[in-house]
Protein backbone atom coordinates (compact mmCIF):
# COMPACT_ATOMS: atom_id res chain seq x y z
CA UNK A 1 0.00 0.00 0.00
CA UNK A 2 1.57 3.36 -0.99
CA UNK A 3 1.25 6.34 1.09
CA UNK A 4 -1.73 7.71 -0.70
CA UNK A 5 -3.87 4.83 0.00
CA UNK A 6 -2.86 4.31 3.50
CA UNK A 7 -4.20 8.91 3.98
CA UNK A 8 -7.15 7.92 1.88
CA UNK A 9 -7.97 4.80 4.25
CA UNK A 10 -7.40 6.80 7.57
CA UNK A 11 -9.24 9.94 6.45
CA UNK A 12 -12.34 7.68 5.70
CA UNK A 13 -12.11 6.18 8.99
CA UNK A 14 -11.66 9.83 10.50
CA UNK A 15 -7.71 8.90 11.56
CA UNK A 16 -5.97 11.11 9.66
CA UNK A 17 -5.77 14.85 10.55
CA UNK A 18 -3.34 16.59 7.73
CA UNK A 19 -4.73 18.47 4.40
CA UNK A 20 -2.94 15.95 1.43
CA UNK A 21 -5.35 12.84 3.03
CA UNK A 22 -8.64 14.89 1.99
CA UNK A 23 -10.45 13.61 -1.05
CA UNK A 24 -11.62 15.52 -4.27
CA UNK A 25 -14.90 17.66 -3.33
CA UNK A 26 -17.78 15.79 -3.60
CA UNK A 27 -19.91 17.02 -6.26
CA UNK A 28 -23.96 17.40 -5.82
CA UNK A 29 -25.94 15.40 -8.39
CA UNK A 30 -27.46 18.09 -9.58
CA UNK A 31 -27.39 22.06 -8.58
CA UNK A 32 -28.40 23.42 -5.22
CA UNK A 33 -29.68 27.15 -4.39
CA UNK A 34 -28.22 28.82 -1.97
CA UNK A 35 -28.46 31.58 0.44
CA UNK A 36 -26.18 34.51 1.14
CA UNK A 37 -25.50 36.22 4.16
CA UNK A 38 -24.19 39.94 3.53
CA UNK A 39 -20.45 39.77 4.45
CA UNK A 40 -17.91 42.69 3.81
CA UNK A 41 -14.76 42.59 2.09
CA UNK A 42 -11.48 43.93 3.14
CA UNK A 43 -11.73 47.68 2.65
CA UNK A 44 -15.17 47.56 4.56
CA UNK A 45 -17.76 47.65 1.19
CA UNK A 46 -21.26 45.10 1.77
CA UNK A 47 -21.23 42.04 -0.64
CA UNK A 48 -23.54 38.91 -1.17
CA UNK A 49 -22.54 35.92 -3.28
CA UNK A 50 -24.55 37.97 -6.19
CA UNK A 51 -22.15 40.35 -6.55
CA UNK A 52 -19.94 37.59 -7.92
CA UNK A 53 -22.20 35.93 -10.06
CA UNK A 54 -21.12 34.73 -13.87
CA UNK A 55 -17.85 33.46 -11.84
CA UNK A 56 -17.09 30.05 -10.33
CA UNK A 57 -16.44 30.61 -6.63
CA UNK A 58 -14.87 28.56 -3.94
CA UNK A 59 -16.43 29.74 -1.12
CA UNK A 60 -14.42 29.06 2.19
CA UNK A 61 -15.75 29.27 5.76
CA UNK A 62 -13.08 29.60 7.77
CA UNK A 63 -11.51 31.20 11.30
CA UNK A 64 -7.89 32.64 12.11
CA UNK A 65 -8.28 30.41 15.69
CA UNK A 66 -9.41 26.90 13.47
CA UNK A 67 -6.17 25.64 13.37
CA UNK A 68 -7.33 22.92 9.87
CA UNK A 69 -8.83 26.19 8.52
CA UNK A 70 -4.97 27.95 9.43
CA UNK A 71 -3.04 24.69 7.96
CA UNK A 72 -5.04 24.96 4.33
CA UNK A 73 -4.54 28.62 3.50
CA UNK A 74 -1.79 28.77 1.81
CA UNK A 75 -3.45 26.29 -1.00
CA UNK A 76 -6.22 28.31 -1.38
CA UNK A 77 -3.67 31.14 -1.77
CA UNK A 78 -1.74 29.38 -4.84
CA UNK A 79 -5.41 28.04 -6.04
CA UNK A 80 -6.29 32.07 -6.35
CA UNK A 81 -3.24 32.66 -8.15
CA UNK A 82 -3.15 29.85 -10.67
CA UNK A 83 -6.88 30.06 -11.56
CA UNK A 84 -8.43 33.27 -10.82
CA UNK A 85 -9.49 35.90 -12.53
CA UNK A 86 -12.61 36.81 -14.57
CA UNK A 87 -13.71 33.17 -14.14
CA UNK A 88 -12.82 31.98 -10.97
CA UNK A 89 -12.28 33.42 -7.67
CA UNK A 90 -11.45 32.17 -3.92
CA UNK A 91 -13.93 33.44 -1.58
CA UNK A 92 -12.12 32.91 1.89
CA UNK A 93 -15.31 33.81 4.27
CA UNK A 94 -13.90 34.59 7.74
CA UNK A 95 -16.23 34.56 10.70
CA UNK A 96 -13.99 36.00 13.26
CA UNK A 97 -15.55 37.92 16.07
CA UNK A 98 -12.34 40.32 16.28
CA UNK A 99 -12.91 41.81 12.73
CA UNK A 100 -10.79 41.80 9.69
CA UNK A 101 -7.78 42.99 11.62
CA UNK A 102 -7.22 39.91 12.79
CA UNK A 103 -7.72 38.27 9.04
CA UNK A 104 -5.10 41.12 8.07
CA UNK A 105 -2.72 40.14 10.58
CA UNK A 106 -2.73 36.37 9.69
CA UNK A 107 -2.60 36.95 6.04
CA UNK A 108 0.86 38.75 6.80
CA UNK A 109 2.10 35.90 9.19
CA UNK A 110 1.72 33.87 6.66
CA UNK A 111 2.22 35.02 3.52
CA UNK A 112 -1.19 35.16 1.82
CA UNK A 113 -0.88 37.08 -1.14
CA UNK A 114 -3.37 36.79 -3.47
CA UNK A 115 -6.34 35.89 -1.30
CA UNK A 116 -9.22 39.42 -0.73
CA UNK A 117 -10.47 39.44 2.76
CA UNK A 118 -14.10 38.92 3.70
CA UNK A 119 -15.47 39.01 6.83
CA UNK A 120 -19.10 37.71 7.81
CA UNK A 121 -21.29 37.36 11.33
CA UNK A 122 -20.39 33.52 12.58
CA UNK A 123 -23.96 32.63 13.20
CA UNK A 124 -25.31 34.51 10.05
CA UNK A 125 -22.85 32.80 7.86
CA UNK A 126 -22.93 29.67 9.39
CA UNK A 127 -26.78 29.24 9.23
CA UNK A 128 -27.61 30.48 5.94
CA UNK A 129 -24.78 28.43 4.63
CA UNK A 130 -25.52 25.10 6.28
CA UNK A 131 -22.05 25.12 7.64
CA UNK A 132 -21.40 22.48 10.48
CA UNK A 133 -17.83 22.66 11.26
CA UNK A 134 -14.81 24.40 9.96
CA UNK A 135 -13.44 24.82 7.68
CA UNK A 136 -16.33 24.15 5.62
CA UNK A 137 -15.60 25.00 1.55
CA UNK A 138 -18.78 25.36 -0.73
CA UNK A 139 -17.83 25.17 -4.56
CA UNK A 140 -20.55 27.92 -6.40
CA UNK A 141 -21.25 27.57 -10.69
CA UNK A 142 -21.61 30.89 -12.60
CA UNK A 143 -25.26 31.11 -11.94
CA UNK A 144 -25.18 31.13 -7.86
CA UNK A 145 -25.82 27.28 -7.11
CA UNK A 146 -24.21 25.06 -5.05
CA UNK A 147 -21.87 22.52 -7.09
CA UNK A 148 -20.23 20.65 -4.37
CA UNK A 149 -19.12 21.25 -0.72
CA UNK A 150 -16.44 19.59 1.77
CA UNK A 151 -15.93 19.57 5.37
CA UNK A 152 -12.83 19.33 6.66
CA UNK A 153 -9.00 21.05 5.08
CA UNK A 154 -8.06 20.25 1.54
CA UNK A 155 -4.95 20.49 -0.67
CA UNK A 156 -6.42 23.10 -2.72
CA UNK A 157 -4.00 23.38 -5.24
CA UNK A 158 -3.45 19.81 -5.83
CA UNK A 159 -4.00 18.96 -9.05
CA UNK A 160 -6.81 16.51 -8.91
CA UNK A 161 -8.75 19.61 -7.18
CA UNK A 162 -7.29 22.40 -9.90
CA UNK A 163 -8.52 19.88 -12.38
CA UNK A 164 -12.08 19.21 -10.79
CA UNK A 165 -12.56 23.09 -10.52
CA UNK A 166 -11.20 23.82 -14.28
CA UNK A 167 -13.96 21.50 -14.97
CA UNK A 168 -17.04 23.78 -13.76
CA UNK A 169 -15.15 26.73 -14.96
CA UNK A 170 -15.25 25.11 -18.75
CA UNK A 171 -19.10 24.80 -18.26
CA UNK A 172 -20.86 27.39 -19.84
CA UNK A 173 -24.08 28.46 -19.06
CA UNK A 174 -27.08 28.53 -21.80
Amino acid sequence: MNRRELLTGMAALGLAGPVQARPLMPLHDKPREMLSPPFVDGVGRDLTLEDFQGRVVLLNIWATWCVPCREEMPTLDALQEKLGGDDFHVLPLSIDRAGIKVVRRFYEEIGIRHLGMYLADSTRAMLALGALGLPTTILIDRNGFERGRLVGPAEWDSPEVMAQIQNLINERSD
